[in-house]
This record gives structure tokens, sequence and C-alpha cells, in this order.
């Protein structure tokens, strides 16, 4: 039996490895080939093509990536016609794996879609090719299942997978010794996000506040969880910018510690994304921020049919986190942002509160075996079939 699974980003791999140490106690002899990062190689995946070449947002963005991408959906199909696995399980990650799916469903593949595209959001149209391509499929936000119902699809919420693996190994103390931090000192978490180029964007400008907020608060830290997939390198250009300046903050850069990182700091400056749902799990307070191209900003602007940029104040279904963004996301914005919430102590208490209500929003525990469930049922099918 073999199966194959797609995960185009570092949350997608997270997701997906904790799918596939689901499926493996229940098919022990399957194989598990495809498109994932370090989490789902080490899950069992047999990997094709690894997704760090893929991760990437924006229109502009993506045609600078294409050669890549087309290398991938190049070798998936070339798989997918050669050996009809059993099931195909895509995992966000749309308009690649949209693509995919039309080519496997001519192949009579069975299709189940794990975390599904946020087409609720935007460019709604898609879910007709949803409806018509995916066989089953689990959503992991509270008012997908409604919307996806709506629409004549056969899908299940099966809670947020984020709940199961979303705590700090240590204790503050415990990493603020191995970071080199001060426990009774205020500390800053700097997450510009997974992707080379939200943090090309994002991290100058998140350094560039952090400058400020040490001019105006000397005793502030700030650390900087670096996704797995990436080297520390990608920000040595921009700490050198900001070790040029005689009253520079200290920027401590930790890697395999994002949730210990995000526990520890007593707020994040957070590029809009999986992650603000990581700080609502953990309580930390955050200031929301993104930034694309102009072109993408334009036709986001137009498409996009929902309230907020943070997945936070989506599940809230109001402002819980202040979110800022384009034109806006300036070292001088997000640098007021923090030390208002670093000054008011009742304002953070209250974010506090807010937050635990999002994260019991967000359903129980489980969401990996709920979905290996869904997918067995399609695999039953097949060999039934």
């Amino acid at each position: 039996m073999q199966v194959f699974v797609i995960a185009g980003e570092a949350s997608g791999d997270l997701h997906g490895s904790n799918l596939i140490h689901a499926l493996k106690s229940r098919l022990p002899q399957a194989k598990f080939v495809g498109i994932g990062g370090p989490k789902m190689e080490e899950a069992g995946l047999e990997l094709l093509f690894p997704s760090s070449d893929l991760a990437v947002v924006g229109v502009v963005e993506v045609i600078g990536h294409i050669r890549p991408i087309l290398k991938a959906f190049g070798h998936t199909t070339a798989w997918l016609r050669k050996e009809r696995p059993d099931l195909l399980i895509l995992i966000d990650y749309p308009e690649f794996n949209l693509q995919v799916a039309s080519r496997a469903k001519k192949l009579g593949i069975p299709i189940f879609y794990y975390i599904s595209p946020q087409v609720w959001a935007w460019r709604q149209g898609r879910v007709k090719k949803l409806r018509r391509l995916v066989d089953r499929m689990a959503v992991i936000l509270p008012f997908e299942e409604a919307f996806f119902r709506s629409h004549g699809m056969e899908v299940s919420f099966v809670g947020h997978p984020l709940l199961d693996v979303v705590k700090a190994g240590v204790s503050k103390t415990e990493f603020c010794r191995e970071a080199g931090l001060n426990p009774e000192k205020p500390i800053v978490g700097l997450v510009p996000g997974s992707r080379k180029d939200e943090i090309s964007r994002l991290f100058p400008v998140m350094a560039g506040a952090a400058e400020r907020i040490f001019q105006d608060r000397q005793d502030v830290q700030f650390v900087v969880p670096l996704a797995p997939s990436l080297d520390p390198g990608i920000l040595e250009s921009f700490n050198h910018q900001i070790t040029k300046s005689p009253n520079h903050p200290i920027i401590r850069v930790v890697k395999g510690q994002t949730y210990d990182a995000i526990g520890a700091s007593d707020l994040i400056l957070a590029a809009s994304g999986t992650v603000t749902l990581e700080a609502a799990i953990l309580g930390t307070p955050m200031v929301v921020t993104y930034k694309v191209s102009p072109v993408t900003c334009f036709l986001g602007r137009c498409l996009i049919k929902v309230p907020f940029a943070s997945l936070v104040n989506l599940v809230a279904g109001r402002r819980v986190v202040t979110e800022i963004i384009q034109r806006d996301v300036t070292p001088e914005r997000l640098s007021q942002e923090a030390l208002s919430l670093l000054r008011d102590d009742a304002g953070r208490e209250n974010m506090i509160k807010d937050l635990k209500e999002v994260k019991n929003a967000l359903g129980g525990s489980g969401a990996a075996e709920k979905a290996a469930d869904l997918a067995m049922e399609l695999i039953s099918g097949t060999c039934a079939a």
C-alpha cells in the first residue's frame, strides 16, 4: 500500500508528520512518499521533493520561484501516473495541491484534504473545484465546517493540530539560562515567519523596532526563534546593521526552540500566520504584522473577503490583537505598539484572557488521530472496491 502526501509549508510539515505517525500505527506496512520537510521525513516519508524549495507567498513572489515549483509538479505527476497510490493526502498549499488533485482525479486516486485551503477568505469560487476533486476533507478551524457543508462538501472539523504540539519544553528560567537572557527582565520575541521572503521583508523592520524599543527601555531583551528549516546566517546581515549603532540591543537567535522562546516572551512581534495561533495557545500577547509585494497586496485587497488578516482575530470574530500591514509596517509603528503593551499591564492581561478564549474555540486534542480515521475510511473503500 502506498500513500502520497504533499505539504508545502513549515506548518504543514509539522502537521503532516503527526498524521503520518497516526496512519503508520494503523498501516504499519504502508509506504509514504511525497513532498514535505524534515519532520515528515523523520516520520517515515520518502522525500520526492523538499518543501523548503516551494514555500513562498504572493503572486509576484511565486514567479521568482516558478522553476522549482514546476519541477516538483512534474516529479509529482509522473510518480502518480506510474505508481497509482492508494491515497493522495493534501495539506494546505492550495495553488499547487489543487493542480495535483486535478491530475490525480483523472487517474482515479482517492483524495483526502487535511487542513483546507482558505477559500472562505478569498477566491471562494475555488470551493466548486474542491467539491469536484476532493473525496473527503478534515478542517481545523471552528467556522470552516459549516462553510464547506453549505457548499455540499463532505467535511469534518477535527480540532486544531497545534493543540497537541504547542507547549514549552522547559521553564522560562531554564530557557533564559540557555539563551543568555535574564528572566527578571522583559523579553520581546521577534518572529518574522518561516519563509525566506517573509524574513527578508519583515525582519529588518522588526530589528529596527527592537532598536527603538531599546532606546526607550534598555532593560528589554530580544529573541528570535528561527524555524528549524532555516540557516541562522539568514539574519547575520541584519544583526550586523544593528550592532553598528552605539546603544544597540542584543538580539539572541535560537533554533528549534520556538515554543520555549514564545512562551518565555512578554510579547512577540509576529508575522501573520500559524505562529499567531501558537502564541495564542501559549498565552503570549502579540502585535501581528505582514507585508507582501505591492502587486500581491493590490490583488489581495480585491479578492480577500474577511475583515482581519490574523487567524487569532478571525477565530475570535473580533479584534483581539493589533494588525499592522503593508505601508504601516515600519519600525516606528511596531515599536509604538510594543511599548504600549509593555507599559500596560492591564491591557496585556486582558489580551491573555482573550487569547485563552481563542484557544478554547480551537476544539479538543487528537486532530491527527481523527484525521487518520477519516483517511482510513477512504483507503478501506478503495480496498473494498
